[in-house]
Parts: C-alpha cells; structure tokens; sequence
C-alpha cells in the first residue's frame, strides 16, 4: 500500500498477509483523486473515512493537507495496523500523545458511529465490505435520510463531498444526492453532494 500524492507521497506500508480487508488499489485510489480535485480542495478540510480497513484512505487524506481526519475501523488488528501507519507517518507516539494528530483513528462499528455522531464533514469516504447487507442504506444514513436510524443530522457539510465504493451490483444513480459513478477495473465508485 502506498500513498499517492501530497506531503508523504511514495511512502509504502507492507499489509499483513492475515487481513481480511482488501486495501482500495492504487490504480483506482488515484484515478478517484484525480476526479475529486474538481469537488474539493482536501487541504484544511475535515474527512471522514468509514469502515477504514487497512487506513490507506486515511493516510492519503492526510497526505493531502486535512485538517482532521477521522477513521473508524471495528476490527482490532486493522484499527492497531491504521494506528502504527500514522504515528509513522506524523513523527511517532509522542507527537499523537500531544495532541497534535491531525488523525482520531476509532475502533468503532460504523453504525453505532453515525447515529452519535454529530458532527459534519467536507469530505466522507466509506468502503464497506461489499457483502454486508447494510450496503444499500449507508447513503441513507450519511445524509441524515434512513428511517432505519434516529440519527437525522445529516454527516456532510453542504458542499461537501462524500464517495461510495462499493461492488459493480450495485446501482444509486436514482439517489437524490448522487452526482457520478466512476469505475476502475472492479472497483466502483458513487459519488454524492
């Protein structure tokens, strides 16, 4: 896994062969960057990267100049793994222990997350697995829309941004905030305002 562009460009962090997660591939992660650039400008922005798995969007986002970035991952391993590639990157454990990490990486279920959180971002990625049964309603939930949460504050800032990857089965052209679908070999991503 590698970071593509910004402060920490070139930088490589080697993935456990045991995790179950499947890192976004760089081809597509950097593809999808390119068509942000006329959403968003990532420098002093606040993102949010759900169902962070191996952190690879997370450390791209501070890569980029975010102001913060939150990261929530449910798993132990990936959530220690996401941990150990920022202090890496941000100069250690005593820079993140005073408070100056740009990163507040959770080990937290996603969902539980949305219906407390209550505050917006300019920017949101998700990257469930493409299995999980949720899958279709997380539009729903991140603008505050899903009947299926109490949670009505909507995650995203007005001209915020938020992407979707998910499988190629997947279609949310009808959506009332959607805006794109782009495509990299198998990956697919939904982009919504």
């Amino acid at each position: 896994m590698r970071i593509i562009t910004g402060k920490y460009k070139g930088r490589h962090f080697d993935i456990p062969r045991s995790f179950k997660a499947r890192p976004t591939t760089d081809f597509a992660k950097e593809n999808i960057f390119n068509v942000l650039t006329q959403y968003i400008d990532f420098d002093g922005a606040t993102a949010l990267d759900l169902f962070a798995g191996t952190g690879s969007i997370t450390l791209e986002l501070l890569s980029r100049g975010c102001s913060s970035v939150v990261s929530v991952e449910l798993d132990r391993d990936h959530h220690r793994f996401i941990c150990e590639c920022v202090n890496k990157i941000e100069g250690g454990e005593e820079n993140r222990q005073a408070q100056n990490s740009k990163a507040k990486v959770l080990r937290a279920d996603v969902f539980r997350f949305i219906k407390s959180c209550k505050q917006p971002f300019d920017f949101i990625f998700a990257d469930p697995p493409y299995a999980l049964k949720e899958l279709p309603q997380i539009p729903e939930l991140i603008f505050g829309d899903s009947t299926l949460s109490t949670h009505h504050t909507p995650l995203l800032k007005p001209d915020g941004i938020f992407v979707f990857e998910h499988g190629k089965d997947y279609d949310f052209s009808a959506h009332p905030h959607f805006v794109e679908h782009r495509q990299y070999g198998s990956v697919n991503f939904s982009l919504f305002k």
